[in-house]
């Protein structure tokens, strides 16, 4: 089952997408918070994300090229606004098609199936971006300014969590959850090997205080 997100502020038009994507099979997730729109798109990794321009808090566009930005997820923008000159806008900043309101339910399901089909389904972040530095997932390297170190998968997953979630404080259960993927035993002391690795090779990129230690509460960049 393919997972669309829908960024819609109206809930009235939220829930009526999420029912029409839910009926044909689709799993619809609705954003209700949009104080960290980009982050909750890389933590729900989504196939197809239909984005409203006129949103709370920040501007559609600019969300638009930050989610293409940092995950590569296709985005097809829903709005009211119908000029030329917004949708020109919209797909040169990494809009992967345009309807405008009010939608024709059989068109709008017909754009869908064909950028899911063109973009081949969900296409992961690649490379995430935060205060300075820059991550390859694929490469499996960190950079700044020129410089590059290689990382363990498991110092990978450590920091690909910390920089999604830019800002907030990260517990050690979260993170261990994140290395390990829910198995019974899990070695605590084996994370703080891993943080202090990942510490020293931010160091020699010249970010030597990048994840900060909250106390009592977990990690932080």
């Amino acid at each position: 089952m393919q997972k669309i997100m829908i960024i819609e502020d109206d809930v009235a038009i939220r829930d009526e997408l999420a029912l029409i994507l839910e009926n044909e099979g689709y799993e619809a997730v609705s954003v209700t918070d949009f104080a960290d729109v980009t982050g909750q798109v890389i933590r729900n990794a989504p196939a197809l994300v239909l984005l409203d321009l006129g949103l709370p808090g920040r501007d559609g566009m600019v969300l638009c090229a930050d989610i293409r930005k940092r995950t590569g997820t296709p985005v097809i923008v829903v709005t009211s606004r119908d000029s030329a000159v917004d949708e020109l806008k919209a797909l040169s900043l990494g809009g992967d098609d345009y309807i405008t309101k009010p939608y024709n339910v059989p068109v709008l399901l017909a754009r869908v199936r064909t950028v899911l089909r063109r973009c081949g389904g969900a296409r992961e972040a690649d490379i995430l971006e935060a205060k300075g530095l820059t991550l390859h997932l694929t490469k499996g390297t960190a950079s700044k300014d020129g410089r590059q170190t290689e990382l363990t998968r498991n110092e990978l997953k450590i920091l690909a969590r910390l920089m999604s979630d830019e800002g907030e404080i990260v517990s050690r259960a979260d993170l261990l959850e994140t290395l390990w993927d829910n198995q019974i035993y899990i070695d605590d002391n084996t994370l703080s090997v891993n943080i202090t690795r990942l510490r020293a090779k931010l160091e020699e990129l010249g970010l030597p205080d990048y994840i900060k230690t909250r106390r009592g509460m977990g990690y932080q960049i």
